[in-house]
């Protein structure tokens, strides 16, 4: 049987849920099955399991250098140029583009060249939350207009799809939700002993209790809410400690703001980390702030590792935390919902850990790769099946 040949097209392989779901995707495909090309734009800081799978795929690897995250006229038009020349000369049979600034180039391009299905995976969307509202109703209008280009969307949760009818993106017979996946880890045994040694590096005692977060600082993820809270809570407890692991245009503001109130020793700001589980393990509770969020792909792993979790009721979040159960869920940009919440749980240790033992169980089942490929693997058949 004649493979498929398919495209998968991100604008950037940098630290952060959507990069892994894609690397995921690329990798489990059958290979006897499929003929991947993976069309991505320069990397600035990608994880090193990131750097190794993009190594490992040189010889179906295209990096067009100027695709961008950036909004910029000159390069984006060159990108789209070049996408549209790639697309031409090698026939794809599908092109499956992710996130914005790609969908948006990735789709023009793939039906100007001719390519008969056109998927498009958004990881999320900007239609609040990010800009002001004219802006945001800009973007729901290119979308529609892209939604007209695309064969199928594919949601990561059930809340995006929905949001998808109801902006009007395109009929819900081309949407389709597929939860998203949860990478099984090789077994660790010096986990637990590397996040011991984690808590002595940063001078984190053993009786304190660690509150984290994992992300770009950056206003979309609520930072500045958390850093609020936090510092609200860390003058009424004097055994929490904050362990932020993430880096964004917002650091050094956070960190000045933490100075000025003394509480530097309290905050342990340690940018990305390959080794993200070993810092999660040392954590007690792990908090996503985020104004707008796809999935939160962190909140899965933290639960993985039996880890309760504080997040925002935003995007898809809702599918992915059991409020009560798995951890609990506050409104966007209320810090005093977010100290709530936090309190809660340093009061109670026995809350905490059956919260995490549910989570851990939870999410194992739920977020297989092997499902999720499966599912990927029928949408491509059943467009191919569809088209001929």
């Amino acid at each position: 049987m004649k493979k498929i040949k398919v495209a998968q097209v991100i604008t950037r392989m940098d630290q952060g849920g959507s990069p892994d779901i894609v690397r995921i995707l690329t990798q489990y495909l059958d290979k006897s099955r499929f003929e991947v090309s993976f069309i991505c734009g320069p990397s600035i800081c990608p994880t090193d399991k990131t750097q190794n799978f993009l190594n490992s795929i040189k010889a179906n690897l295209i990096q067009v250098d100027s695709l961008r995250r950036e909004v910029h006229p000159v390069l984006d038009l060159i990108a789209f140029l070049k996408l549209w020349f790639i697309f031409k000369k090698q026939g794809f049979d599908i092109v499956h583009t992710h996130t914005a600034k790609a969908g948006a180039l990735g789709r023009m391009a793939a039906f100007l060249a001719g390519i008969k299905i056109i998927i498009h995976t958004s990881h999320g969307h900007n239609f609040y939350g990010y800009f002001n509202p004219l802006i945001s109703k800009i973007i729901v209008w290119i979308e529609r207009f892209l939604g007209g280009l695309t064969s199928e969307i594919i949601t990561l949760t059930e809340i995006e799809k929905a949001d998808l009818i109801k902006f009007k993106i395109c009929p819900a017979s081309k949407i389709k939700a597929i939860n998203t996946v949860l990478e099984k880890n090789q077994k660790n045994i010096d986990l637990e002993f590397n996040s011991l040694e984690i808590r002595q590096d940063l001078l984190i005692e053993k009786q304190e209790v660690v509150i984290g977060m994992v992300g770009r600082l950056e206003p979309i993820k609520g930072i500045e809410y958390f850093i609020q809270a936090a510092l609200g809570l860390a003058q009424k407890f004097p055994m929490v400690h904050f362990l932020i692991v993430g880096e964004g245009s917002l650091r050094a503001g956070c960190e000045e703001k933490i100075r000025l109130r003394q509480f530097t020793q309290r905050f342990s700001f340690v940018g990305w980390q390959d080794k993200v589980l070993d810092y999660m393990q040392a954590m007690d509770m792990l908090v996503l702030a985020s104004l707008n969020e796809a999935v939160g792909l962190v909140l899965i792993e933290a639960q993985s590792q039996g880890i309760p979790v504080i997040a925002t009721k935003v995007g898809g979040v809702p599918e992915i935390v059991e409020d009560g159960k798995s951890g609990i869920l506050v409104q966007p940009g209320s810090p005093a919902e977010l100290i709530a919440a936090m309190e809660k749980l340093i009061n109670n240790s026995s809350q905490r850990l059956e919260m995490g033992r549910y989570a851990k169980k939870s999410v194992s089942e739920k977020y297989s790769v092997d499902v999720f490929i499966n599912n990927i693997s029928q949408t491509y058949e059943a467009l191919i099946q569809a088209k001929d």
